[in-house]
């Protein structure tokens, strides 16, 4: 006897497993309890001084006022100011999306990666290496991101052809991408915006964040090398199997890199070399950078070859890639709204205080790092954690002796490392979907290097307290 129809689909409706919300749904549901905390929370504001043209918070300032509760229009109120408030931060993303799209589509990054891989046949250990480079600086510029999806299935190929499996593919490509990333020394999504918020001069405090990028990076391909090494040596160490040799004849490695796609990468290098020293020859700041991303877009067309139409076409297509990402500023910033307007987020920052202050600057710069780690499971997205946390980590730096630069960079350790082994990661999940590596098989490949990365993030963050790592 057959089912009835609605009864098997109720059925299935039961057998659905929980799906984990959306980032906006996350954050909504943020704003709403924002909403009743106002209700709640005393609302109180510290003492602000201005210190080298800095506004700083006054320790041992606070005071409870009036609370303002939020009403019902104002929860929406706050997301449209939010995104107008955001509005440099979000064009800044969507540009910037736009801008590496117009490089991307031009074939130079790629091509570029198959000239590496093809140069280095036959040398292992340089290939893994040199390829691992590559990635890790798209990451820590801020070039490739969640745009490495398609990347893994170049990482696909590349062992393939050197007879490893699909975790090493994932590795070379979103591991080392993040690598980069967590450092994301010149990445304006993360680090851009954070020193924006934090009121640092943008990109300021590049050398030791240069060190922390060689050494995260360097120990990323040797520990990928160790365990590549071992499934060489024995096919049946590997964690998935290797990977079959593929269809014969096949040339998946062919692709031009010409002098065209050579002059592209040398002009967005030498732009965003010259941004660097923009930044600190004459202040440039997040608009500038929003606006010089258009430039990079419209020189680097002009150089691929592109017809006004298909430039413009492509820079659009880019951003449009990015909108997401980039309204997910504006979501975020609604919340701190909604708790500046009843005057409770100072309150936060107090609360948050009281046990930090029994702690060594060293600490609770820790402790900072781990929270934003914990965050990350539900905002797993480093623009919309940047504006929910430094808000807030600004003025807590300010009372517990730590330095901006430090409650940035903790920010960032957060952000990056977990983005690489959270299920939440929408970029890794896809990228595993990519080469066929199940969750389970990747996070353990994965543990001990996060653990490695984190002992890196302990010292780094020790060593830039001690220094009271400022602006420089």
């Amino acid at each position: 006897m057959s089912v009835p129809e609605n009864q098997q689909e109720a059925k299935n409706k039961k057998k659905r497993k929980f799906e984990m919300p959306d980032t906006y749904v996350i954050l909504f549901i943020v704003l709403l309890i924002a909403v009743a905390a106002t209700y709640i929370v005393p609302a109180g504001t510290f003492e602000r001084e201005l210190v080298d043209e800095v506004e700083r918070v006054v320790p041992n300032t606070y005071a409870q006022t009036d609370s303002n509760p939020t009403g019902f229009m104002d929860i929406f109120l706050a997301l449209q100011e939010g995104m107008v408030q955001s509005g440099g931060l979000i064009f800044l993303v969507l540009f910037a999306g736009g801008a590496f799209e117009v490089v991307e589509r031009s074939g130079a990054i790629k091509g570029g990666i198959l000239r590496a891989v093809n140069k280095t046949k036959g040398k292992e250990f340089l290939l893994i290496a040199l390829v691992s480079i590559l990635f890790a600086l798209g990451g820590a510029v801020g070039a490739v991101a969640n745009s490495i999806i398609p990347f893994v299935a170049i990482g696909v190929i590349i062992a393939r052809a050197l007879k490893l499996d699909a975790i090493v593919a994932v590795a070379i490509t979103f591991g080392a991408t993040f690598a980069g990333f967590n450092v994301g020394f010149l990445n304006p999504y993360t680090v851009g915006i954070a020193q924006s918020i934090a009121d640092v001069p943008l990109f300021s405090g590049m050398g030791l964040r240069v060190i922390a990028f060689v050494v995260i990076v360097g120990v990323t391909i040797l520990y990928t090398w160790s365990y590549a090494k071992k499934v060489l040596a024995d096919p049946s160490r590997s964690l998935i199997g290797v990977l079959d040799e593929g269809k014969e004849g096949e040339s998946p490695l062919d692709a031009p890199f010409t002098g065209r796609h050579k002059l592209i990468l040398s002009f967005v290098g030498l732009c965003l070399a010259f941004f660097v020293y923009a930044t600190i020859e004459f202040q440039w700041t997040i608009d500038h950078m929003a606006a010089f991303f258009i430039i990079i877009g419209i020189g680097a067309g002009i150089i691929a070859g592109m017809d006004y139409n298909k430039l413009t076409l492509t820079f659009l297509e880019g951003c449009k890639n990015l909108v997401y990402g980039a309204l997910i500023i504006g979501v975020a910033r609604a919340i701190l709204i909604v708790m500046e307007n009843a005057l409770i987020l100072d309150t936060f920052v107090q609360a948050l205080s009281v046990p930090l202050e029994g702690l060594t600057p060293v600490f609770a710069a820790l402790g900072m790092f781990v929270a934003n780690g914990a965050l990350n499971f539900l905002v797993p997205s480093g623009s919309g954690q940047a504006m929910i946390v430094m808000p807030i980590l600004t003025p807590l730096s300010d009372m517990i002796g730590v330095t901006r630069q430090v409650a940035v960079q903790a920010y960032q350790f957060g952000d990056g490392f977990t983005n690489s082994i959270f299920p939440t990661s929408g970029p890794l999940m896809a990228s595993l979907a990519v080469a066929g590596v199940p969750w389970i098989k990747w996070a353990k490949w994965m543990l001990p290097l996060l653990l490695m990365w984190t002992v890196i993030a302990v010292i780094m963050l020790t060593i830039g307290v001690l220094i009271n790592w400022g602006p420089i």
